[in-house]
């Protein structure tokens, strides 16, 4: 049975979530196709899903790429996260006795994940968690908009360099689950929202700068090289001299740059 289009969205979106697709990755219609061993058309199919879901963006001279997401884009993201995330706690009730299991599964999955070496599968579960919860608090639009939600802010890390460390996001997760497990939706509640502030304050966005400072960069003199001003300066002051004593004596030439410039002095 040949592999449908929402398969391969899926499979794109966890290798984002497990940082095997950077931001700017190319996505090749052709590639793909003999990947997945199926045609163009559900290749393209799949992308254009995922265009419209935020994660890759199209080209019409260079093709599908994976998002790169600006600052502003990287700000709404998480803003949007704690909205979604805080907002599902609080009218979510109390937990029931499946969900809680299922939610400590996850966090063996995560802890087991932190010691072994595979980055892409601890990242890939990290990011899940918060799609696990949704799903066991009874809301399934909302964990497929979060699951998307979640790569994007995995690309933002990437692409931002977060400094948060693995260990310190699993912690959170287990304190999150607790306060769910004693029925304190405030404090699960206030967690997540600690959590995901947590996790944007670790990115190493760069200071808003001036928009001229490239150019600005790019056309300052280069240190030991003359100054235009001063040269020209120079050359108002001595040029006349010069050009007199060219014409008094009898080597002066016309071809001499001096008496030339003088000239046009």
């Amino acid at each position: 049975m040949s592999i449908s289009a929402p398969e391969i969205s899926a499979r794109i979106v966890e290798a984002v979530m497990a940082q095997k697709l950077a931001p700017g990755a190319r996505l090749g219609e052709q590639q793909l196709a003999m990947l997945f061993d199926c045609s163009r058309t559900i290749v393209r199919e799949a992308l254009t899903r995922l265009a419209a879901r935020g994660i890759v963006t199209v080209s019409a001279r260079r093709g599908w790429f994976v998002i790169e997401p600006s600052q502003d884009e990287a700000r709404e993201a998480f803003e949007a996260r704690r909205v979604i995330e805080s907002g599902l706690i609080r009218s979510a009730g109390a937990i029931g006795r499946d969900a809680l299991r299922a939610l400590k599964a996850h966090l063996k999955r995560e802890k087991a994940a932190l010691k072994d070496s595979d980055i892409g599968n601890r990242s890939y579960l990290l990011g899940d968690f918060h799609v696990c919860l949704a799903e066991c608090l009874g809301n399934s639009l909302l964990a497929d908009t979060l699951r998307d939600f979640t790569a994007r802010t995995t690309l933002i890390a990437m692409l931002y360099q977060s400094s948060h460390d693995a260990a310190q996001s699993c912690e959170d997760h287990v304190r999150i689950v607790a306060a769910l497990e004693r029925g304190d939706t405030a404090a699960a509640e206030a967690l997540m929202s600690e959590h995901i502030g947590t996790v944007q304050s670790a990115l190493r966005v760069p200071s808003p700068t001036d928009p001229l400072a490239r150019l600005r960069d790019a056309l300052a003199p280069m240190q030991g090289a003359a100054d235009p001003t001063r040269s020209e300066a120079q050359l108002l002051r001595t040029t006349p001299a010069r050009r007199g004593r060219k014409a008094a004596g009898p080597e002066a030439s016309p071809d001499d740059s001096s008496t030339y410039l003088g000239a046009l002095l």
